[in-house]
């Protein structure tokens, strides 16, 4: 895959959980090069730095002007790389892709508003012969698939990487378990479940909330059997999303039941008590014993623990780290701050059963 440039809008928010898109691609991306992140508070610094102190040689600047004018690059897409409230594009950011368009730069937007549809923006790219990628505009009908069976044919190790809410970092450590195996001379994908993967050039997946009910299993088994046909890989890892548990868009039955995943790493944040955004409910995330728990029922095994440490210092961390290793007798990681490498094991194993039964 040929990468090409590209700047990430976060409109002020790149140091907040609102910017998840962009501190993915931040983090690393093979679809794109990262020249640039366009957010007012922080011009003149590192992404990295902003993001979680690691300097990554991605300067920030004010505006979309300032990037055209100053930068030593170019790019040719501006990615949209905030969460908005409802998925919408208000007045300021449809603004700043007006300029990203007159500028001269394709648009890449995931979230649920398509810019595609707003006219103005729409009528602007075809008079300037831009495109437009709205990744979660839904697939066409006779592009969607219904589960089969086929999932039996997938030989090779299948884990599914869940989480106890939602936004505790499960695509990043997908992507961390990719590289760990494919370091350790492995042949590992990713089934991306959400448009920040996609963006970040996984090549097998699709987008988990933008697909009609009824076709889920049906994708997730494409995805994963399309993957296992065609990569030939040693052991694929699932993106989660969401939470079995989670009121408002509960999600990991079918990376268990559909996929038939063999085992589960699930993520969990200790200090955080009820679901994102939900603290008005009376819901409360599931101690990992019990989600570990249903998880079983529901076929698969638990084997690691990984943590988001958001909102903790390092000593609350690694205590969290120790209890939970000692309480549930499993591998628990910190993968921001340590890696995922002392997991390869683990899954070196489970590829060693997949090849002995073979």
């Amino acid at each position: 895959m040929i990468k090409s440039n590209a700047i990430v809008i976060t409109g002020g928010f790149l140091d907040t959980g609102s910017a998840k898109t962009a501190h993915g691609l931040i983090r690393g991306t093979d679809r794109f090069n990262i020249v640039g992140i366009i957010d007012s508070k922080h011009p003149g610094k590192d992404a990295g730095e902003v993001l979680d102190g690691h300097r990554r040689d991605i300067p920030v600047y004010a505006t979309i002007a300032d990037f055209t004018q100053t930068s030593p690059q170019k790019a040719t897409y501006c990615v949209v790389g905030v969460a908005t409230k409802g998925g919408v594009i208000p007045d300021s950011l449809r603004a700043m892709l007006k300029e990203a368009l007159e500028s001269g730069y394709n648009l890449v937007n995931g979230l649920h508003e398509y810019v595609s549809d707003i006219p103005e923006l729409a009528a602007l790219a075809s008079q300037k012969g831009l495109e437009i990628t709205d990744v979660r505009k839904p697939k066409k009908f006779k592009d969607l698939h219904f589960w089969t069976g086929k999932i039996r044919e997938v030989k090779c190790p299948k884990v599914a990487v869940l989480g106890t809410d939602c936004s505790l970092g499960k695509r990043t450590t997908t992507r961390f378990l990719v590289e760990a195996m494919r370091k350790a001379g492995y042949k590992a994908e990713m089934i991306y479940t959400g448009q920040t993967g996609w963006m970040q050039g996984a090549k097998y997946g699709f987008v988990f909330d933008s697909t009609l009910n009824d076709f889920i299993s049906g994708e997730m088994e494409h995805a994963v059997v399309t993957c296992y046909q065609e990569a030939k890989p040693d052991i694929i890892f699932i993106e989660g999303q969401s939470s079995l548990r989670n009121p408002s868009g509960p999600a990991g039955a079918e990376w268990i039941v559909s996929a038939k995943a063999d085992a589960v790493v699930l993520q969990h944040n200790p200090v955080r008590k009820q679901y994102k955004d939900m603290e008005y409910y009376p819901a409360y995330i599931a101690d990992p014993k019990d989600e570990i728990a249903l998880i079983k029922i529901y076929g698969a095994p638990t084997v690691a623990l990984t943590i988001n440490t958001a909102k903790m210092s390092q000593e609350e961390a690694r205590s969290y780290t120790r209890d939970f290793e000692k309480q549930l007798g499993i591998p628990t990681v910190l993968p921001l701050e340590d890696g995922v490498d002392s997991l390869v094991p683990v899954f070196e194993s489970m590829i060693k059963k997949s090849l002995a039964q073979a």
